[in-house]
């Protein structure tokens, strides 16, 4: 399966999504499988 390409754009947005949950009380497993992203990923 090739790797998806996001704009920065697109990141910026899936790492503000990322925040929200955060601050809403979520877990930063569950805020990342949200956006379809591995936990590793995240956080590099």
């Amino acid at each position: 399966m090739p790797r998806k390409r996001h704009s920065p754009e697109q990141v910026f947005n899936k790492l503000r999504e990322v925040e929200v949950a955060l601050a809403k009380g979520e877990t930063v497993a569950r805020a990342v499988k949200q956006i379809e992203v591995m936990e590793q990923t995240y956080y590099r």
